[in-house]
């Protein structure tokens, strides 16, 4: 493929992930995330396109705002990496095709769940619901046949399900009930790596889960809620990248 198209989905893929940013600290906030002009959160200086690129200003400026110096989260330009990166991920797989419209659309919704998720801890229905019907479309425009898209409902049915089960008989310490429509979603989305983006994902929360308990202040302590939505996340696309099936090794 050209370098034109992928630098442009990348590019999209990463202006996507800064509105997605803004939109997730804006909400429920008081704050309007269809107007306004976005600021600096520490002094408040209404930002200039030369301080939104997405990547580039974060590495021009050194990481801090021009103005007051205070240091800008690398998580910005990372998040704008990685979801610029999915977006060239489904491009070399689907291509130019009917589906790659609501792949883009389902990662978009994606990245908004992700980044409400790690500053709230909570997924808003809305957005889970939009992502259901966005890797739903994405599914029927991908799916060759109606017995392939039937199993693929099939499988996405039975991981979301055991999820549910999960939340249920733990009474919500082992999983929450909004991780439920996400994997659901993703388990459609990615079908036939569904099980290998479940594999995926608990070992990312697992390596995540011992550094956070190693690594935190004080020492490690039990306890700690940490929103599993980023790992399904990870998972799911590590598993959609790498195209692997362990179900395959059972044939």
């Amino acid at each position: 493929m050209e370098f034109i198209p992928l630098g442009f989905m990348f590019f999209l893929g990463a202006v996507i992930a800064s509105f997605a940013t803004v939109v997730a600290e804006r909400l429920h906030t008081g704050m309007s995330w269809m107007s306004g002009r976005s600021r600096c959160n520490s002094c408040g200086r209404t930002l200039s396109g030369v301080d939104l690129v997405p990547m580039v200003s974060w590495l021009i400026s050194g990481g801090r705002c021009r103005v007051c110096g205070s240091r800008v989260p690398a998580s910005y330009p990372l998040f704008e990496l990685l979801t610029g990166s999915a977006f060239v991920l489904g491009f070399f797989i689907l291509g130019f095709s009917y589906a790659l419209p609501f792949y883009f659309a389902t990662i978009a919704v994606l990245a908004f769940i992700v980044l409400y998720d790690l500053r709230h801890t909570v997924v808003p229905p809305l957005a889970s619901l939009t992502l259901v019907v966005f890797s739903f479309a994405t599914a029927i425009s991908t799916t060759g046949s109606l017995q392939t898209f039937g199993s693929t409902l099939l499988t996405a049915g039975i991981i979301g399900m055991a999820f549910f089960l999960m939340h249920v008989l733990s009474r919500g310490k082992a999983m929450g009930l909004a991780d439920t429509p996400v994997v659901f979603a993703l388990s459609t989305l990615v079908a036939p790596y569904a099980v290998a983006g479940v594999l995926f994902s608990f070992w990312i929360g697992a390596v995540s889960g011992i550094a956070i308990l190693l690594l935190r202040p004080g020492g490690p302590r039990m306890g700690i809620e940490v929103p599993f939505v980023p790992y399904l996340a990870a998972g799911y696309l590590l598993a959609y990248a790498l195209q692997w099936n362990p179900l395959a090794l059972l044939s």
